[in-house]
């Protein structure tokens, strides 16, 4: 069985979290928090802040026939990020111009998997 989260319209740009969900694909979910808890980047909090509701989700005992699985026998299977809409401002110029800025969103997807069940 699989455990999801998904955070979306996060406040930050996808290009900036990506780097972050390849280094915990494929790693245990305890392992996977150590590495984020490390990272200096704002979208690691939010990464790691996803990824532990993944996890609250798979102790919960109503999910699992009642037992509680811990982040040490759960996998990460799957850490997407996609961008979401954008914000769309204009920053005045010179001599009547404007500049439109866009402030983008992420969509963050974690998918834990057991490790009994790969």
């Amino acid at each position: 069985m699989s455990y999801r989260a998904v955070h979306k319209y996060a406040r930050i740009s996808a290009r900036k979290v990506r780097p972050l969900a390849d280094m915990v694909r494929g790693k245990f979910a305890d392992e996977a928090l150590e590495i984020l808890r490390y990272q200096p980047a704002r979208g690691a909090r939010m990464l790691e802040a996803v990824l532990q509701s993944a996890v609250g989700s798979a102790r919960d005992p109503d999910q699992n026939e009642g037992q509680s699985i811990g982040p040490e026998e759960l996998v990460v299977v799957e850490a997407k990020i996609d961008g979401g809409p954008m914000f769309k401002r204009i920053r005045p110029m010179s001599r009547g111009q404007a500049f439109g800025i866009l402030k983008r969103t992420a969509h963050i997807t974690v998918e834990l998997e057991r490790i009994s069940d790969l």
